[in-house]
């Protein structure tokens, strides 16, 4: 079947590069896909991303080098599946506080006797070859979000899960969940120590660990301490960012 190239950048040790479809256009998601990004981000937790509109997105992105990734909304068998059948490569899970939490994500996942996925052809998985049933298991990649103080502190029992290929550090709800502002998320001493809590049980159980970088400097950092599934960027953000630096420069 046709190989998920971002796992495997990542299980090789380079960082995975990322970025938002925040605009929620199949059409968006196909440039940054032919962008050169190894993935590209549907979210259904916090974007408006319609079940139609995932379907032609994932078409539109394998038409580039990127895989395609969800966020689900919640921890849901269901909707997990439902995104798996829709041809998602990635998924990420938010909210996972507890090894039971991960075990069900891990579970929805993965076909039996790895998990117990329910079994069902659709147009878009027959894409990726006649051997996808056989072989998806191994490519599929499932992040578990991190972005509570307890879900820090069961990082241990949460990262020994099989099943659970690696985390997204969520950045800004973890400095809320530790009493925190926002804004000290990647600043303040405690938030940090957090952070490098969550990256060294990563290392110690072999998983691959992420964060949701929101500005340049921090994807930069990131990838220095050694995070490999790494967002940097969207589609919102290039336009807004182009266009307005073209009409300023063009006025100057």
């Amino acid at each position: 079947m046709r190989k998920n190239a971002a796992k495997q950048k990542m299980l090789d040790g380079e960082p995975a590069l990322g970025v938002s479809a925040a605009l929620t256009s199949p059409w968006s998601a196909e440039i940054l896909s032919t962008s050169g990004y190894d993935w590209v981000l549907m979210d259904t937790q916090h974007g408006f991303w319609s079940p139609d509109a995932i379907r032609t997105a994932v078409l539109a992105i394998l038409r580039g080098s990127a895989a395609p990734v969800a966020r689900v909304a919640i921890n849901d068998y269901t909707l997990i599946g439902r995104l798996l059948d829709d041809g998602l490569m990635g998924i990420i899970v938010p909210l996972v506080n507890s090894r039971a939490e991960a075990e069900a994500a891990a579970a929805a996942v993965r076909y039996p006797p790895r998990g117990s996925r329910s079994n069902a052809g659709s147009p878009i998985t027959a894409l990726y070859g006649s051997d996808y049933f056989d072989q998806v298991d191994d490519e599929l990649f499932l992040a578990v979000q991190i972005e509570s103080v307890e879900a820090v502190e069961d990082a241990d029992e949460i990262f020994a899960v099989e099943g659970v290929d690696g985390c997204w550090i969520g950045p800004s709800d973890l400095a809320l969940s530790m009493g925190l502002k926002v804004s000290d998320m990647g600043v303040h001493p405690a938030h940090n120590e957090a952070v490098a809590h969550v990256l060294e049980m990563c290392q110690k159980h072999g998983k691959i660990p992420g964060y949701a970088c929101g500005t340049m400097e921090m994807g930069k950092r990131r990838i220095a301490e050694g995070f490999k599934f790494v967002n940097i960027g969207t589609d919102a953000g290039f336009v807004t960012d182009s266009a307005a630096a073209c009409v300023a420069e063009l006025r100057s």
